[in-house]
């Protein structure tokens, strides 16, 4: 048995713990350990809140309503959670600049921390663009860990 869901989400603050909740809430249910459960939790609210920050419109002028929201789309299959975060903003820089993250940000600074700690949780990180219309897409895998109990241990 497998279990996903996807949610489009405004790019407020706000959005970022409701996202985290439904997946710690769908991880709990399915009877995936707690330690897992408590990092992919951590990993995605840094993946919203880059989405949040980051995911609009750079110029000004009329916002499309898709730019002011971003979309998460989780898996969680036999052994394995894939979490995915993509937004509209301007994306990732594109070959020949910085591609992210080259290194944790000094440790008195308030932001850039977020992409090396998804890469230190997880098994499998990928940090891209949405082909033709724009935005990031942060995508993280992580092998699971199951409670005795689990309802979707895998056989």
């Amino acid at each position: 048995m497998s279990i996903w869901w996807s949610l489009q989400l405004r790019r407020e603050a706000e959005s970022v713990p409701l996202a985290r909740r439904l997946l710690r809430g769908a991880m709990d249910t399915a009877g995936v350990d707690p330690d897992i459960s408590y990092d992919l939790s951590v990993a995605l609210s840094e993946a919203c809140a880059n989405a949040v920050e980051h995911g609009g419109p750079t110029t000004s002028g009329a916002v499309r309503p898709a730019t002011r929201s971003y979309r998460v789309t989780a898996y969680l299959d036999g052994e394995m959670c894939r979490i995915e975060v993509t937004d509209s903003g301007p994306g990732f820089p594109q070959p020949g600049g910085r591609t992210p993250p080259s290194a944790p940000a000094p440790v008195d600074a308030e932001h850039g921390r977020g992409l090396c700690l998804i890469e230190e949780i997880a098994d499998h990180v990928s940090f891209g663009n949405r082909p033709g219309t724009g935005g990031a897409v942060v995508s993280f895998d992580k092998i699971l860990k199951w409670r005795e109990d689990a309802l979707l241990q895998p056989v």
